[in-house]
């Protein structure tokens, strides 16, 4: 394809620096951006990217509708907040104006396993209108495609272990407020910790009716399943507070945490399948001490034992990296919410983006 890709930007926080830039340098045309913040709109997105002007401004979403129409944009990636309820109503637009969409939402990656209603929804409008919708980043990759490459090389898997840290800090607000930190112990308990005593049936049946907002590793033990054809039976979830001996500031809060109080939290989630392996999957999400970095370990028990480490990944930059490699696939796949276990694995792109359309 000759033609190059027409890109927007819905949502122009912390992550979008990075996401713009690179598709900037995939030879991606970035013909929009929007924000709601007032403080943003009007902003040549080279100053948000700490780059030369590009004569590109944010605009108000309230006005993507008619923007994304007039300028007749290939995809929207979406870099607002977490859930599909957070952004049901960007990827709806989307459809509606003909535009595929991709998101660093974390529950987009695969929501089929928490918010089924809305994802037929969304997935009914995608295939009405001949576009794709999906999510990608940092999990698609390190907590998936790389987990299901790896299993090929096992003999007999019993179970699966996986546990990764991240810093509350470089995502943004909604997402430390999500995962617990700055509240008292007391609050964590009654807002989040609550549902510990739950059972798979009744945790399944809160999630799913957008009762009780799951961690991420919900989600991406569907994808797993998804992606290596297992069958789950029961799946469960147990947040646990995470702690520092210190105060710890937290600039994204704008708060100090108090030492003993919680900085964030231990999601694990475990789903017993049919077939007989069990997942085992954590994620560590807190406003992180001066000793602290990101870790990404997962080990496969079985024959022979695996274990493999990822010590200090970018997971910001991996994040934005992944999902702006995604565009072609997403551009190509067919029309529907179709998650990313569903396309081909990521490659590196040599040439300009739309050279592999």
């Amino acid at each position: 394809m000759n033609k190059k890709i027409r890109a927007a930007q819905f949502g122009c926080g912390k992550m979008s620096v990075y996401l713009m830039r690179y598709m900037l340098e995939k030879g991606v045309d970035i013909v929009a951006a929007f924000d709601m913040n007032p403080m943003v709109i009007g902003k040549d997105i080279g100053d948000i990217m700490g780059t030369e002007k590009t004569g590109i401004v944010v605009s108000d979403g309230a006005d993507a509708g008619k923007i994304l129409e007039e300028q007749k944009a290939d995809v929207c990636v979406v870099a607002t907040m977490s859930t599909i309820a957070d952004i049901k109503d960007i990827f709806a637009l989307c459809a509606e104006k003909g535009v595929n969409a991709i998101s660093t939402c974390e529950e987009s990656l695969y929501p089929w396993n928490s918010s089924p209603a809305m994802t037929e929804e969304l997935d009914r409008l995608a295939k009405k209108n001949g576009i794709t919708l999906s999510g990608s980043g940092y999990p698609d990759m390190f907590w998936g495609v790389l987990i299901d490459t790896l299993a090929g090389s096992m003999q007999k898997i019993t179970k699966i272990t996986g546990i990764s840290s991240y810093n509350v800090e470089d995502y943004g607000i909604a997402l430390a407020k999500g995962h617990g930190a700055g509240l008292t112990t007391e609050d964590f308990e009654k807002e989040i910790g609550m549902y510990n005593r739950l059972s798979s049936e009744e945790q399944k049946k809160l999630v799913e009716s957008g009762g009780y907002v799951p961690s991420y590793m919900w989600n991406q033990n569907g994808w797993l399943c998804s992606r290596m054809e297992l069958t789950p039976l029961t799946q469960v979830q147990q947040c646990i507070p995470t702690t520092h001996h210190e105060d710890l500031h937290s600039a994204t809060l704008g708060m100090t945490i108090k030492a003993g109080q919680p900085t964030g939290m231990r999601a694990i989630v475990t789903t017993e399948t049919k077939e007989g392996i069990t997942l085992v999957t954590e994620c560590i999400g807190k406003v992180y001490g001066p000793e602290d970095f990101d870790r990404n370990d997962w080990t496969f028990h079985g024959e022979p034992e695996t274990t493999i480490n990822v010590n200090r990944p970018a997971t910001v930059e991996l994040t934005c990296a992944n999902l702006i490699n995604r565009i072609p696939a997403l551009i190509r796949a067919e029309p529907g919410y179709i998650t990313t276990e569903k396309m081909p694995n990521n490659r590196y792109p040599v040439q300009p983006l739309h050279e592999y359309l």
